[in-house]
């Protein structure tokens, strides 16, 4: 499978070094040479900026439900068109198992509670907390989900592990690069990294990290 992207010199000092970015020639060779990249091309397309710090989590979900074609509310300014805005996915009717929007903004999400916001919009989901998955399975995870067209992956993972700044983040993933062993997050902070190609064994370490708020390790969602 071919690719076109527009190859951009990244200037970032606090992008680790054994992170590639999608950006440059190794991370594009990455991405041709890559078998397992089915989610790649929809989740480019829904691909977006999250629209505050905390907003990761909200940008992912977003991200899934128009890259597999979740029936959507107009958005306003649109005329007709429906589509999954960072404001729209918050349209629903209360209920004390969903997070508020403002709450999300003081203190961002846990993988429930990006599972249940999911949930609430008809998209079934399984948590995978890092403690229950090895290594083993969560690299044969990886292949089988990115072999799929018609499931997502949204990860949960700590920055630091990677060398990043920062602290607990999600993103979803895009494809997995079975030579190398490396995998594609589509990083929705892209104000301030770039996607990026990892080792499984980093992202799974990090992965498997302690989520404050809900006191579980975080994880993937692996979406229907």
């Amino acid at each position: 499978m071919s690719f076109a992207l527009i190859v951009i010199p990244w200037s970032n000092p606090a992008l680790a070094e054994k992170l590639v970015p999608i950006t440059t020639s190794e991370g594009m060779v990455l991405l041709q040479r890559s078998k397992s990249v089915s989610d790649y091309a929809s989740l480019m397309e829904a691909f977006l900026t999250q629209s505050n710090l905390a907003y990761c989590g909200v940008a992912s979900a977003v991200m899934v439900l128009n890259s597999l074609a979740i029936p959507a509310p107009p958005v306003d300014g649109f005329r007709n068109y429906n589509f999954w805005t960072q404001d729209n996915i918050f349209t629903f009717k209360p209920s004390k198992s969903l997070i508020s929007p403002a709450k999300v903004r003081r203190q961002g999400m846990t993988l429930q509670e990006v599972q249940n916001l999911l949930s609430h919009h008809g998209v079934s989901s399984k948590r995978l907390h890092g403690d229950i998955l090895n290594l083993s399975a969560f690299r044969s995870h990886l292949k089988n989900s990115l072999d799929d067209s018609s499931d997502r992956l949204i990860v949960n993972y700590d920055r630091r592990v990677l060398g990043q700044k920062g602290g607990g983040h999600f993103s979803p993933l895009a494809a997995y690069d079975a030579i190398s062993d490396k995998v594609l997050i589509l990083d929705v902070a892209r104000y301030r990294y770039p996607s990026v190609w990892v080792k499984t064994h980093d992202l799974w370490k990090a992965m498997r990290t302690l989520d404050g708020i809900s006191g579980l390790q975080r994880g993937i969602l692996s979406i229907d």
